[in-house]
């Protein structure tokens, strides 16, 4: 069975290659279908955003697809960046800019008012239906600084207070144990077990989600 990856983002492909590795699956990515267009996401949720990526490019590649949107929620800003983390700075910003920026908002701010946690949902779609949409969170703090060489986006600065130690500072297999993406693929793995183990001829019958 052949599952579509609906990112090019190479980090976000290693981890969950690393997490769904043991099913038998032939996992693609966007880089196998270069005339699918850009996704743009536009919806006011990650939830909203992961379902319509995983929508869109179930039905243009016309094989099952795995869309993932996460958000980083930092309590002293009310819960932002949330959907906007990946362009907090801006639409063209970089992983490094959106750390500095938040970094620079939190200045000031000290011990539990700087908590915040990873939001991620992670839909699986056919052509024709979303099969499952499901959760992941991973809580933590922000760091006064960077910490750490490993991982990417905001991981240098989310600190993880039982661990002392930012994502960016653990290995990928550490990471991919705990984290936000790994917790929500968790879930998301035993629906690919099933549909896996079954004819798609015999996958009728699944609730369409919202």
């Amino acid at each position: 069975m052949e599952l579509v990856l609906a990112t090019r983002n190479r980090h976000k492909v290693s981890e969950i290659r690393a997490i769904l590795q043991g099913l038998s699956l032939t996992i693609r990515t966007l880089d196998d279908f270069p005339t699918v267009p850009e996704v743009v996401e536009d919806g006011a949720t990650c939830r909203e955003n992961a379902i319509k990526k995983a929508r869109v490019i179930a039905r243009e590649t016309g094989k099952l697809a795995l869309a993932d949107d996460t958000g980083l929620e930092v309590e002293a800003l009310g819960g932002r960046p949330g959907v906007y983390s990946a362009r907090f700075a801006g639409e063209h910003a970089t992983f490094s800019d959106n750390r500095l920026k938040l970094l620079q908002e939190l200045k000031g701010i000290s011990g539990l008012k700087r908590k915040a946690l990873f939001r991620c949902i992670i839909v699986l779609a056919s052509p024709t239906l979303v099969l499952a949409a499901e959760e992941g969170v991973l809580s933590g703090r922000i760091a006064v600084q960077e910490r750490g060489q490993k991982g990417f986006g905001y991981d240098s600065i989310l600190l993880l207070p039982g661990r002392r130690r930012t994502l960016a500072e653990m290995t990928p297999e550490e990471k991919n144990r705990i984290s936000h993406r790994a917790r929500a693929l968790a879930k998301i793995k035993r629906h690919l077990k099933r549909l896996v183990s079954k004819d798609p001829s015999q996958q009728r019958g699944v609730a369409q989600l919202g």
